[in-house]
């Protein structure tokens, strides 16, 4: 792995109590992948963005598919949760600032103009992704990312899904397709050739 240099940003991806805690998107291995997500984090607060994801008031105000996605998941709008699950998860929260909250109601961040603009801010040309879940808002992430033509960096000892079987094929099919593009490394190894 070549050495990220100063246009390196780590985008931490829905780190949010929503999939740690008991809630129908609870991300079982969560507290597993926390440790190196929060290792990358702190290494570099300045130059990290947080997503969270936020759900719609109910299914009926969410646009198009996105109803029938939330009349399956109608314990997740926000008329019927703790508005609470939305923050991120404390080890985290506590790196904002300097780290950067970047909110969306989509699986990608680029669809929400705060995000790219973020990055342009930093003058990112490489994203390094952490977070979950792997196969859904971490995938996305990393497709709008090269479409973009940034560098992007799995941390794949940083990333989980509620899916075990789509987190591995992500990992050890999907993504291996796109080696010319993204790159898959575990946190210690991105930290390691991450210049200060």
């Amino acid at each position: 792995m070549t050495p990220l240099g100063p246009g390196a940003v780590l985008a931490v991806i829905d780190m949010q109590r929503l999939f740690a805690e008991d809630t129908a998107w609870r991300v079982p291995n969560f507290a597993d992948i926390l440790p190196a997500v929060a290792r990358l984090a702190a290494a570099r607060p300045e130059r990290t963005l947080f997503t969270r994801f936020l759900p719609p008031a109910s299914a009926e105000a969410a646009p198009g598919s996105w109803r029938r996605f939330y009349r399956h998941w109608p314990s997740v709008t926000l008329e019927r949760m703790d508005k609470g699950l939305l923050d991120l998860v404390a080890p985290l929260a506590a790196l904002t600032p300097p780290g950067v909250v970047c909110d969306k109601t989509t699986y990608s961040p680029f669809a929400s103009g705060g995000f790219a603009e973020a990055l342009a801010r930093l003058r990112a040309d490489t994203l390094v992704l952490a977070g979950v879940e792997t196969d859904v808002c971490v995938l996305a992430t990393a497709f709008a990312a090269v479409d973009r033509g940034l560098r992007v960096v799995v941390a794949a000892d940083a990333v989980a899904s509620a899916s075990p079987a789509a987190h591995a094929a992500v990992l050890d099919e999907v993504l291996p397709r796109l080696d010319r593009q993204i790159e898959l490394a575990p946190a210690d190894r991105v930290l390691a050739v991450w210049a200060k």
